[in-house]
């Protein structure tokens, strides 16, 4: 069993299964989330770089502070644009 831990402080934190990841990259769009830490945007530029190369199609965003949860419009945004989403923490 994995418990994952919720960072929001919640007193009665949603519950949700985890999705299953999917076999390859190839045909997918990624989106890169950068959640407005200090050099994310370095750790995310390269990552760019990378999947790109690999033929990948690529979507960046970015929350407009590390200190909130991303804007309920912006994730509505990335579900709607990309099948799965990496985030950038840095410092």
């Amino acid at each position: 069993m994995t418990v994952l831990l919720d960072p929001t402080s919640e007193q009665s934190p949603a519950s949700r299964e985890r999705l299953v990841r999917p076999d390859r990259l190839e045909g997918l769009t990624v989106g890169l989330l950068d959640i407005s830490k200090p050099r994310g945007d370095v750790f995310l530029d390269r990552l760019d770089e990378r999947l790109t190369q690999r033929g990948i199609v690529v979507k960046r965003y970015m929350k407009p502070t590390v200190a909130k949860p991303a804007p309920v419009p912006l994730s509505q945004q990335i579900g709607m644009e990309v099948n799965l989403v990496i985030e950038g923490l840095a410092d």
